[in-house]
């Protein structure tokens, strides 16, 4: 089994879901082994990118024979952590905090939304997808009794920050932040910002450069 790294690059790591994606597909469509020369063509990598970020925990392929494709998907699973099962919560319960209830998409890599908090009285007590939508006062007593892994974040951004603060005075140490700002925590707490217009503008430069 491969060994991870102490040290990986942001760069590898922001790779590592597109390595799983691609290779999540080979296997499903049955291909037993592939080359750093073949995937790289794939994915638009070149081999020897392939080689040096797989290097990074360990090495998964044979001189002369490539990847096992099945083997090499079992180990990306490990590596990015997608052998258990999380659950999370949802602060923000307009369209995007919606959206994500309703995408099922989750559960079929183990991640699990136990319920969305609100300060809308409206919302209060509806359900997405047999997810209930409680008060935002009810989040602490809430998560002292069940195990929560990921909070995610989908209010405005002027409620952003506090909202993360509250999440880890309830003990979430992982926050997935779809709010439009990045919001500042304390070192131990793993933040990933999501910031849905960048891929737009980055397509907009695209466009006006596509020349």
């Amino acid at each position: 089994m491969a060994k991870r790294r102490s040290r990986v690059s942001e760069a590898v790591i922001r790779r590592l879901p597109k390595y799983y994606r691609y290779i999540t597909e080979m296997k499903k469509n049955g291909v037993q082994r592939v080359s750093s020369n073949e995937l790289g063509q794939k994915m638009g990598l070149t081999a020897s990118q392939i080689r040096q970020d797989f290097n990074c925990f360990g090495g998964f392929g044979q001189q002369g024979y490539g990847y096992n494709v099945p083997e090499l998907c079992g180990e990306l699973k490990k590596i990015i952590g997608l052998d258990r099962q999380y659950n999370m919560v949802v602060v923000g319960a307009g369209n995007l905090g919606q959206a994500l209830a309703n995408y099922s998409g989750f559960e079929k890599e183990g991640f699990f939304i136990k319920a969305l908090f609100d300060i809308n009285p409206r919302l209060v007590g509806m359900s997405i997808r047999g997810i209930d939508i409680l008060d935002i006062d009810t989040m602490k007593s809430f998560m002292a009794n069940n195990r929560i892994d990921i909070g995610i974040i989908c209010t405005p951004k002027e409620k952003a920050q506090e909202v993360a603060e509250l999440l880890v005075d309830c003990g979430i140490k992982n926050i997935w932040n779809f709010a439009p700002i990045d919001v500042v925590l304390p070192d131990d707490v793993v933040v990933e910002n999501v910031h849905l217009s960048d891929s737009l503008y980055i397509l907009c430069y695209r466009m006006a450069n596509n020349s």
